[in-house]
């Protein structure tokens, strides 16, 4: 069965259940080339290079001490707490260890305790996300918030989501900036949830991070001095995780009801790769592999990238198509889709504009 082109933010059609079988071949493939092996001697040195980092981060957030310098380091800091976030992934998808007793201790370090990010909220809501990506019903990563994602969501949306959607192609990178404070509160919002284990743990690294974080900053700095320092680090920090993640699903294909294609249609469908070279892995923590990554998300890192050549043929030969741009192009797609979105809202709000163009 062929699979039509599709162009970014439509929905695929349905599939039939007997194409499971392309996966399990596409997985035969996978597992021949060695790629689902681990990566001991490579994630030993990510997570030592990123510990360091993190370490050295607050050693010169405390030599450079009072003076405007400062946000420079809380800039450098920002790209820090990502990189142990993007650690923090990997080790969630049994990356680094298939055992469940140190996959989660570490989690909840280098995230509750390391970054203020709730690991159990962030676990679920992930593991909800990879198996239903772009679902509107069942992905929460593209449940209508702030953001709506759908002229659907759109249509029924109210209060602040309402009115943000009518520009938020213009408002998405400012809005990101609050992106770092939301996954804060989300993480503590998160440990009322019943799914998450070990709440009382996870509460108390949590807060013990927000704690001993505030009490650095003011301790080091003066008051206007630790809340800019605040503002650009938690600032910073929010949009860069969202630069990684915004190029993965928006405005890729998106399912509604009960459209749902098989395993590997689903996964190829709605995700995007983003071409680059060792600077946009590094960047992007492989996640410009998104595609590779979602069809076998426990396969280590800096296998992706070989792992792609294989799944880009494959769909080839059986007609899925397989979609990968440019870092920038990427979010070009991503805001035209969140453009797209909002044109019921600005239509309510100028009809006889919107009527006139239409008929131009």
């Amino acid at each position: 069965m062929t699979t039509p082109a599709l162009v970014p933010g439509s929905s695929p059609p349905s599939r039939r259940r007997g194409a499971d079988g392309d996966y399990a071949r596409l997985l035969r493939r996978i597992s021949d080339a060695g790629l689902m092996r681990r990566r001991p001697v490579y994630y030993a040195v990510r997570l030592s290079l990123v510990a360091i980092a993190f370490a050295g981060g607050w050693a010169a957030f405390v030599l450079v001490g009072d003076s405007w310098w400062t946000l420079l380091v809380a800039a450098v800091m920002a790209v820090t707490f990502a990189q142990v976030a993007l650690v923090m992934h990997d080790v969630a998808h049994r990356q680094v260890w298939r055992l469940r007793q140190p996959t989660e201790l570490v989690g909840r370090i280098v995230g509750n305790a390391g970054i203020g990010l709730g690991y159990g909220w962030w676990q679920d809501k992930h593991t909800r996300h990879h198996a239903n990506p772009n679902h509107e019903d069942l992905d929460p990563d593209v449940a209508p918030d702030v953001l709506i994602w759908s002229q659907q969501q759109a249509r029924s949306s109210r209060g602040l989501s309402r009115l943000i959607g009518r520009a938020q192609a213009f408002l998405f990178f400012p809005l990101l900036l609050l992106l770092g404070l939301n996954l804060h509160l989300s993480s503590v919002r998160g440990l009322g949830n019943r799914a998450v284990k070990h709440r009382g743990w996870e509460g108390a690294l949590l807060f013990g991070h927000f704690v001993l974080y505030l009490t650095a900053l003011f301790a080091v700095l003066p008051t206007d001095k630790a809340l800019v320092f605040l503002a650009v680090h938690q600032g910073l920090f929010g949009l860069y995780m969202g630069c990684i993640f915004a190029p993965n699903h928006k405005g890729m294909p998106t399912l509604t009801g009960d459209d749902r294609p098989d395993y590997l249609r689903r996964q190829v469908l709605t995700s995007r790769n983003v071409r680059g070279g060792a600077v946009t892995d590094l960047a992007l923590g492989g996640l410009n592999y998104q595609i590779e990554h979602h069809l076998f998300p426990s396969m280590p890192t800096p296998n992706l990238r070989h792992a792609r050549v294989i799944v880009r043929d494959f769909c080839a030969e059986i007609g899925v198509p397989y979609h990968e741009t440019g870092l920038i192009a990427s979010y070009r797609e991503a805001l035209t889709h969140l453009h797209h979105v909002g044109a019921p809202l600005r239509a309510a709000e100028h009809p006889v504009a919107e009527v006139a163009s239409s008929d131009r």
